[in-house]
């Protein structure tokens, strides 16, 4: 039990700092021991181990585009914590269902795992809705209700810091700039992202740190003129932190910001360079929605 707990805990924590080979290798120990009627057991946890050593690895492997792993791992934890009977692990394992679709840019499917996960956690009011809400939100800002996204972000944020829940802090406060920028309020998009680089460099979460590069890089693409260097220099150092833990999606997103910008300002093949390169990511992980941006951004040069 202590070797179980353990790893789980080494798990998250490896997972927050962005030490996914780390994180991989506790998970996996865990995943491997807890057969059987292993399985089933709790050991003091909240969680049922089996159940949330699957969800921390779903949520690993789908920031390094390993869909397909992510996606068995995903379904075993419903699994698991159905036959468990124990509530509180199934919203974990919907959640983790739902984070994962949401990396790889199927909404639908994301939206109905994280509603479905949120709604177990309401009902009993249990604390980790504060988590579901930042990544069903950005849910729905990448589907087109924007309304309804910025609402539960600015709500996940505030909570989050009244609270004192710096893990929960980060990721809302970069989809946040994301929204803004893409309801065209650039100033508060660059203020954002500013704070969340800030804060997860203050935290050292390199992995978010990455995120919150791509996305001042996003925010500095879109200004009216687009501050050139500014981009390049946030899209280049999320591309390095990105490229060293493996995570293949946001290596891709900016590779397809760096081709929109050079797009701006009209240097064709800079542009063609990196949009061929956003869409082959994309099409090797089969992420469809930014697979259509790319094609259709090559296609317009």
């Amino acid at each position: 039990p202590l070797a179980v707990v353990a790893n789980l805990r080494l798990g998250e924590a490896y997972h927050a700092l962005g030490e996914y080979a780390r994180s991989n290798t506790c998970l996996r120990n865990n995943i491997d021991c807890l057969r059987g009627e292993l399985a089933g057991e709790r050991f003091g946890e909240a969680g049922v181990p089996s159940v949330m050593s699957r969800c921390f690895l779903v949520r690993t492997l789908a920031d390094q585009g390993e869909f397909a792993d992510a996606g068995a791992r995903a379904q075993e934890a419903v699994r698991l914590a159905e036959a468990a009977d124990h509530p509180f692990s199934l919203m974990m394992a919907h959640f983790c269902a739902g984070y994962l679709a949401l990396r790889q840019g199927d909404l639908g499917e994301a939206i109905d795992c994280l509603e479905r996960s949120r709604a177990l956690g309401r009902a009993r009011s249990m604390p980790t809705v504060l988590g579901i809400d930042q990544h069903l939100g950005y849910a729905y800002v990448l589907s087109g209700r924007l309304a309804d996204g910025l609402s539960l972000l600015e709500h996940a944020i505030e909570t989050a810091v009244v609270m004192g829940h710096t893990a929960s802090y980060a990721l809302p406060t970069i989809y946040l700039s994301d929204t803004y920028g893409l309801a065209n309020r650039i100033e508060d998009a660059a203020r954002v992202a500013h704070e969340a680089l800030d804060f997860v460099r203050s935290s050292a979460r390199r992995a978010h740190e990455a995120w919150a590069l791509r996305a001042l890089g996003d925010v500095s693409a879109r200004r009216a003129p687009p501050d050139a260097e500014e981009a390049v220099a946030a899209y280049t150092q999320a591309m390095a932190l990105a490229d060293e833990r493996r995570m293949r999606p946001l290596i891709a997103h900016c590779h397809l910001g760096l081709g929109r910008l050079y797009r701006r300002l009209d240097k064709r093949e800079d542009a063609r360079e990196h949009l061929t390169a956003a869409a082959a990511l994309y099409r090797e992980m089969e992420m469809h929605l930014w697979l259509n941006q790319a094609e259709v951004a090559l296609t317009t040069q």
